[in-house]
C-alpha cells in the first residue's frame, strides 16, 4: 500500500485540526514527516528485513511511549488499553447509538471497546485484556495518537 496525494492531504488536514505540532509515519518503506508550518517531506526508502533470529535470540519490542501524558491510574494493577493508531476515537458504532462499553462492563481480549477513524476508514479497537472496565480516558470524537491510553481494565483472575 502506498500513500496517494489524497491520503497525504487527509493526513495534513487531521494534523492541522489537531493539537499536535508534528507527525512521523512509516509504511511499507515510505516515510512521511510532517511539521506544522513547514513543508512536507515524503521519501521512499527501501526496507531491509533483519536477519532471522530464533525465538530465544529475539529481543522484545517495546511500544514507544505516548507523547501525551496519561492520567495516573485510579488504583494499582489496572491494565492500559492503548490506541493502535493515530485518528479520531469514537466510543459508539454510530452517532446516537450507545457506547460499545461503559465502566463496569466485563471485557474479553476480543471485545470491541471503540473505533478509530483514519482517512475515512473505521478501525475496531479491541480490549486486549480479560476483566472489568475501570476507567475511560479518551473522549468520544477526540483525536488520539498511537500508544495513548484510551481505557483501563481491572484484570480478572
Amino acid at each position: 500500500m502506498t500513500l496517494t496525494a489524497k491520503d497525504v492531504a487527509e493526513i495534513l488536514r487531521l494534523l492541522e485540526s489537531s493539537s499536535f505540532d508534528s507527525l512521523s509515519l512509516e509504511m511499507n518503506g515510505v516515510k512521511l514527516n510532517l511539521q506544522r508550518g513547514s513543508a512536507t517531506i515524503a521519501q521512499e526508502t527501501p526496507v531491509v528485513a533483519p536477519a532471522s533470529k530464533t525465538a530465544a535470540e529475539a529481543e522484545p519490542q517495546a511500544a514507544p511511549p505516548p507523547s501525551r501524558a496519561a492520567k495516573p491510574p485510579s488504583e494499582a494493577g489496572l491494565k492500559d488499553i492503548t490506541s493502535p493508531l493515530l485518528g479520531i476515537f469514537y466510543r459508539a458504532p454510530k452517532p446516537g447509538e450507545p457506547p460499545f462499553v461503559e465502566i463496569g462492563a466485563k471485557v474479553e481480549k476480543e471485545t470491541v471497546i471503540g473505533i478509530i477513524e483514519v482517512m475515512k476508514l473505521m478501525n475496531s479497537v479491541r480490549a486486549g485484556a480479560h476483566g472489568e472496565l475501570a476507567e475511560i480516558l479518551a473522549e468520544n470524537g477526540a483525536l488520539v495518537e498511537y500508544g495513548e491510553v484510551l481505557m483501563r481494565v481491572r484484570p480478572s483472575s
